[in-house]
Order: C-alpha cells, then structure tokens, then sequence
C-alpha cells in the first residue's frame, strides 16, 4: 500500500513510534528513525527493518527540541529521498509537578519537544507535499490533547496545542491532496508510563500489579494497554485511500477514557 512513499516518525527509536515505523514499514514505505538511544541498539533497529520489510531505512539524529534540527531533518530526507509522504509528529517528554511548583524550564522542553517540533516539522514539509499533491500528516497527541489530568500543566498545554495546530493544517492543507490529522492515545506501556507506575507503586506501597491497575482504573474503563501495534495501525489507516477526507480531526484510541 505505501511502497515507494517515504516516511518520517519522530521519537521513533523505542515505544509508540517504533510500533508506527514497523507498521509502516510493513507496508512497504521507507523509514526516517529519529530518536535517542544506544548506537548499537538503533543500528540494530535500522538494519532490521532492511533486512525484514525490504525497505530502505535511515537514522536522523536530530535533536526535537531545536528548531533549526527539526526543519535540518525535513530538509536532508528530502534531499536523499527525492521525496516526503508521511510524517509522524511523535516525539515528546513528560514531566509532573503542580502548576505553582513547575519547573519554567521543564515547561518549555515540554513545549519545544512536543508541540514547536510538529510545527517547524510540518512547515517545512507542507510545501513539498503540496506539490506532489499526496502527503500525510499524523501528530501523536494524547487523550490529555483533549482533557486535562492534574499535574501535567505543560504535557497538557502541549497536546491541546498539537489538537489545535492539526485543524488549523487540515484547514490549510485541504483539497491539496494533504491530509493531517491527530491520533490521540490513552495509556500505553511505554518507560513513561512504567515510571508512573513506579511511583504509584513507591507512594502507596502496593505491588506493581495493583499500581498497574489503579492507574488504569482511574481512567481507562476497558482496563487494558492500548499497544504501539495498533496506534501504528491506526496511522495506517489515515495513510490509506479510505482516509482521504479525513483531516483536520482527532482519532482517540483510549479505551473509553474520553468517552466519559
């Protein structure tokens, strides 16, 4: 379904963009991983796709929270490509404290990484997409892009944001034969979510298990993990044909955490 088409996905060398890459790679399109980690480990990851999906894969090292790298990625994937489809806005940290404790410069790397990188990412890919008449925009929000939980003022400011940069794109974009949308998970298991298990653990001294269910219980009525596998999936789907009107929009995959 993709072959030939070139995809970026941001923050992609562990977690929810690993699982969007692979799926996308399945597919047949070509990879730009971006992301931190071990050489070894994402060389591993790079050579696997290859050798597995038959697909050409690169690594970009580019640092999200810095603008001129964000648009340097854009711009060097288009230049040995020849080419952009897809890009995935996945990319983001976390931090929790009260709003009157947050740390200002823990707020603005969660703004940088999470919200400014789609921006400076998108503007950059907009005009090429355009002139191929074909592009897909995903940006990777959060059920908190839609409701707030306590705590996280910055994570929660960022993801309204990323809801709200994604209608104005798919105003922009429409009829250009660019879509851009929001897909916005509930809890997935991924290290950032294992931390605040931890700490449920740690600060209630209860069992991994029962810190597992609690925090699943206060918000996620199906009481299961949504998986990497299905958010990728999910951006599949906006990639295809069937989703060609769709734009501008949020797809929630949170187990019914909005629904209440």
């Amino acid at each position: 379904m993709l072959k030939g088409k070139v995809a970026i996905v941001t923050g992609s060398t562990s977690g929810i963009g690993l699982g969007i890459a692979k799926e996308l790679a399945k597919l047949g399109a070509d990879i730009v991983l971006n992301g931190f980690g071990e050489a070894s480990d994402i060389e591993k990851i790079r050579s696997g796709f290859e050798r597995d999906q038959g697909v050409r894969c690169v690594y970009d090292a580019s640092d999200m929270s810095k603008a001129d790298a964000v648009r340097g990625m854009i711009a060097a994937t288009i230049e040995k490509f020849d080419r952009l489809d897809i890009l995935v806005n996945n990319a983001g940290i976390q931090f929790t404290a009260p709003v009157d404790e947050f740390p200002p410069a823990r707020w603005q790397a969660i703004l940088d990484i999470n919200l400014s990188a789609a921006f400076h990412s998108i503007a950059m890919a907009v005009p090429h997409m355009k002139k191929q008449r074909w592009g897909r925009i995903v940006n990777i929000a959060s059920a908190h892009g839609l409701v707030a939980s306590t705590h996280k003022a910055a994570y929660v400011a960022a993801k309204h944001g990323l809801v709200g940069l994604t209608k104005v794109v798919g105003l922009e974009t429409a009829g250009s034969g660019v879509t851009c949308n929001a897909v916005c998970p509930g809890w997935v298991r991924t290290p950032l979510v294992e931390k605040q298990i931890s700490d449920i653990a740690a600060d209630k001294h209860i069992s991994q298990k029962e810190a597992t269910n609690e925090l699943l219980a206060e918000k996620q009525p199906s009481l299961e993990f949504v998986s990497p596998a299905q958010l990728g999936g999910t951006v599949a789907f906006l990639c295809s044909a069937a989703a060609d009107q769709i734009t501008g929009t949020t797809i929630s995959i949170d187990g019914g955490w909005t629904a209440q």
